[in-house]
């Protein structure tokens, strides 16, 4: 049916119930389902014998002890069982819509990429799964806190076997731009991208940064980050949702009437976005000499428009 793969951070504290409960809800997804989880992260070997998910230890890692992206994702299109992949974000949530998003596209397409906005909420605790109705409670306090991020936020993708085999650059996980460039490399392949976001409620669970030692500034401006800016080439790079060939409504297909409107504005915007990598890229020695790792005025910058305010 499908494998699924994903990274971790260490199982400690409440990360350590936010993992479990994104885990075990994929592996209630479907019989057949395959969970694969790589990297050796603290608890990450014990967690994996509890909940009777493979482990791959083995991951590219850079100098900051951060996986590779592409690492892991070659790797899953080599060892996967099923021909239909899936990486999600390990703190998200998901239930039977999606299961039943995924198996309406696949009877009409071979090739994809299938990817959706989240919902934001507050889970402290392990969820019951054994508990009937735990979905519909779940699904409940996603719809009541109404918190769903915009078309640049992506925590999940769906995509063919074989369509990013040694084609993804040296992107760091957890660090932001690389989401943004399957998208992108998805179109420029000619893959249909759907967006599943009406269909589909995949429930983020919020948690802290502390797993960063310069906490959420340094995840979104530090170093590595910086890094993966690059990559993107300028914005070059860079698509959301909004550039979605299709989506997915009730089950059924329709083209996506809004991605008609994104070249204009990205073209439109791109002097905006060409000075604001280009900055990234050529302050960095900078700051980093003066003990500047992060600007608060860009990081201001890139999180308004991620969270849809630009």
């Amino acid at each position: 049916m499908l494998t699924i793969i994903t990274t971790a951070k260490p199982f400690r504290g409440p990360i350590a119930v936010i993992q479990r409960n994104a885990l075990q809800s994929w592996q209630r997804l479907h019989p057949d389902v395959e969970v694969i989880l790589f990297g050796d992260d603290p608890g990450a070997a014990e967690a994996c014998r509890e909940l009777g998910i493979r482990q791959v230890p083995e991951v590219k890692k850079n100098s900051h002890g951060t996986n590779y992206v592409a690492s892991f994702f070659d790797q899953a299109q080599e060892i996967a069982a099923h021909d239909v992949l899936c990486y999600v974000n390990c703190d998200i949530i998901l239930m039977s819509d999606f299961r039943r998003a995924v198996e309406s596209v696949t009877k009409l397409q071979k090739n994809f990429l299938l990817a959706g906005r989240r919902w934001d909420v507050d889970i402290q605790a392990l969820l019951d799964f054994q508990r009937e109705g735990w979905e519909d409670a779940v699904r409940y306090l996603a719809l009541q806190t109404n918190r769903q991020r915009p078309a640049q936020w992506i925590d999940y993708f769906v995509f063919s076997k074989g369509l990013y085999h040694k084609k993804v650059p040296e992107f760091v996980i957890g660090r932001p731009g690389w989401d943004n460039w399957l998208i992108w490399f998805a179109l420029s392949a000619n893959v249909p991208v759907i967006d599943l976001s009406r269909d589909v409620c995949a429930v983020h669970q919020n948690h802290d940064y502390s797993n960063h030692p310069e906490g959420e500034q340094g995840v979104w401006q530090g170093e590595e980050a910086q890094e993966n800016y690059r990559l993107l080439e300028n914005g070059r790079k860079f698509r959301t949702l909004e550039s979605a060939s299709y989506l997915l409504e009730s089950g059924q297909l329709r083209r996506n009437p809004v991605r008609w409107f994104v070249a204009p504005r990205r073209w439109l915007r791109r002097p905006l976005y060409a000075v604001w990598f280009s900055l990234l890229n050529v302050t960095r020695s900078l700051r980093h000499r003066l003990g500047l790792k992060q600007g608060s005025s860009a990081l201001s910058f890139w999180q308004r428009w991620r969270a849809g305010r630009q």
